[in-house]
């Protein structure tokens, strides 16, 4: 170890003397020879990203800690998304800074410490996401029968799109339009969630044509190599996907986050390839089958329609029978309204007769009303005269001029000229006197032709007589038959 310092260096005593670059060098050769190549298990901490693209860290346990880095070059290739908490066993080199007398690990790789640490995290993952309701039935969609389009999001090298794809062709030919990612190590889960969602950003008509399916698939590997579909980033992707996605990430043992919050979860990539397509041949088969069960039973429909109709056919009457009878009963009916019709009029004409002779006569009417209106003139001019008398007698009393009283007898004498005129023009003898007649029915006065029915018997009077009638149809000729038919 003392070949390496300065042999010319002075000495003071037996304690040699160093410059601070030599002890720096001489530490950080020890290091690097002593230790070379090392694998570090602990806890990530004071995790930092730098624009340069370094990654500065520290590396924890229980009694201490180590600074740690990750040069830019190695970050694609780490194995997995470092962050703090996370427990890893790190592999690099020792090295030693010599401006700041520390020492570092220059980390070139890292994985998970222990399948248990890493399904502890996976599983604090799951019960965080699920508490959200990213995982509930209720959002799972239904796949469509026959989609035009499968979208795919795989690797583009590996055996994975082949057997999709073969298993596609041999059971029914859909358009697969392929998105390829990484399916491991670093930055395959910000590619697989960038394929989810710009699948389903994709418009309908655009053109890229966009999947009414998408399977999300690799192939089998351990659990860091699945470590990608575990990751929270997938996960809010796959569950907040537009279109219906089948998970089909390892074999069917291997159980990934993803499968919760898809809609369909596959067993292996062919399986989904089963679940997004139907086979051709069953379809034709199962559509052939159907077409059989409805022409069957549309068979079945018209031979029941057809007995019915028969049924209801033979339960109808025959129209001819129906027509004959209605014939026969039509003209029975005819010859006996001609055999009853004459004596029904006769009989009608009968008893009109018979109401007529029970009916006072015109004359007679006249004569009460001529009776009457002279015991009323009569009552008048004596009441006149009597009037007069008391009037005359008043005024011989008063000792009134016979001249005055032989006008005002003049004045009323006028006045009883007028009312005795008055008198005779409304009397009904001036009236028919001039040319009218008086129509009355059942002894009562016609004032409406309205009231009067054909064939009904009437009584005319004129000025010097009576004569009887009936009511006639307007416009039919007269028939001489003892009566007037008006």
């Amino acid at each position: 170890m003392n070949e390496g310092f300065a042999a010319g260096a002075p000495q003071v005593g037996n304690v040699p003397e160093y410059t601070v670059s030599e002890i720096s060098g001489a530490i950080r050769r020890t290091l690097e020879g002593t230790f070379g190549r090392v694998r570090v298990r602990g806890e990530i901490t004071e995790f930092k990203r730098y624009p340069s693209g370094h990654i500065y860290f520290s590396l924890k346990d229980e009694h201490g800690k180590i600074s740690g880095v990750v040069w830019r070059g190695s970050v694609s290739r780490l194995g997995l998304v470092p962050e703090n908490g996370l427990e890893i066993i790190a592999t690099g080199k020792i090295s030693a800074y010599g401006e700041r007398s520390s020492y570092q690990l220059v980390v070139e790789r890292m994985e998970y410490a222990g399948e248990g640490a890493l399904l502890a995290r996976i599983e604090r993952l799951r019960l965080k996401l699920a508490e959200e309701g990213l995982f509930d039935a209720a959002r799972k969609r239904s796949l469509p029968l026959l989609p035009q389009v499968i979208g795919v999001v795989t690797s583009a090298q590996g055996a994975v799109l082949h057997d999709i794809c073969t298993t596609l062709a041999r059971r029914f030919p859909r358009r697969v339009v392929v998105w390829p990612v990484a399916v491991q190590g670093e930055g395959a889960a910000a590619q697989v969630c960038a394929a989810i969602n710009g699948f389903s950003r994709l418009e309908a008509g655009g053109r890229v044509p966009r999947p009414e399916v998408l399977i999300v698939a690799r192939g089998g590997g351990s659990l860091e190599d699945l470590m990608a579909f575990n990751d929270e980033g997938v996960v809010r992707a796959a569950a907040g996907c537009s279109i219906p996605l089948i998970s089909a990430v390892g074999h069917e043992t291997d159980t990934t986050l993803i499968d919760f919050a898809s809609d369909r979860r596959a067993p292996t990539p062919t399986a989904a390839a089963e679940m997004a397509v139907p086979v051709r041949t069953e379809v034709l088969a199962d559509l052939e089958h159907r077409g059989a069960r409805a022409l069957g039973a549309l068979s079945r429909q018209l031979q029941t329609g057809r007995l019915r109709l028969d049924r209801a056919a033979a339960a109808l009457p025959d129209l001819p029978s129906l027509l004959q009878t209605a014939r026969m009963q039509l003209d029975d009916r005819g010859r006996r309204l001609e055999v009853a019709l004459p004596g029904f009029v006769q009989k009608q004409r009968a008893n009109l007769v018979a109401v007529e002779r029970h009916m006072p006569s015109v004359e007679t009417l006249l004569a009460g009303r001529r009776t009457r209106v002279a015991l009323l003139g009569n009552g008048l001019q004596s009441g006149l005269r009597h009037s007069l008398q008391v009037r005359e007698a008043r005024l011989g009393r008063l000792r009134i001029s016979p001249a005055p009283l032989a006008a005002l007898v003049r004045e009323r004498t006028a006045r009883l000229v007028g009312m005795a005129g008055q008198l005779a023009a409304v009397s009904p003898r001036a009236v028919l006197a001039r040319g009218y007649a008086l129509v009355t029915a059942q002894g009562q006065p016609v004032t409406s032709a309205k009231a009067l029915k054909v064939g009904e018997a009437v009584q005319l009077t004129f000025g010097d007589g009576t004569q009887d009638a009936v009511i006639g149809t307007p416009g039919a000729p007269v028939r001489a038959q003892g009566l007037l038919d008006f």
